[in-house]
């Protein structure tokens, strides 16, 4: 089995989690930090859901499929557990990774669109 669908998987499954959570574990909370939680739960299952699907999009050895599928899964821990971080703590500064969480799931999907097999 490959690794994407695998983390993939988990990955969906732990945002439906985590989805479930910020709609009934979040109240009483600032409604800025429950948005950002959602956010975070929000891209978490859509980008879940392309790096399993990544193996199948471009094959199993592909070099769009290796560099997207880590920009995925990177991107995936980076910005959702950023986004996390800040709503459960209710403090911003421990959310400086998601921009480079942001970032690395637009490269995810610009190395789709344009690397080669």
């Amino acid at each position: 089995m490959m690794w994407q669908r695998v983390i993939g998987g988990l990955s969906g499954a732990m945002s439906v989690g985590t989805g479930a959570y910020g709609a009934h574990g979040l109240k009483g909370k600032e409604e800025a930090y429950i948005k950002v939680y959602e956010t975070g739960s929000r891209y978490q299952l859509v980008h879940s859901a392309i790096l399993a699907a990544t193996p199948a999009i471009c094959g199993n050895s592909s070099r769009a499929g290796k560099v997207a599928s880590a920009c995925f899964a990177t991107g995936i821990a980076l910005f959702s557990g950023s986004c996390y971080a800040v709503a459960l703590s209710e403090d911003r500064s421990v959310g400086k990774l998601a921009p480079v969480g942001g970032f690395a799931l637009i490269g995810g999907w610009l190395s789709l669109a344009i690397l080669r097999r």
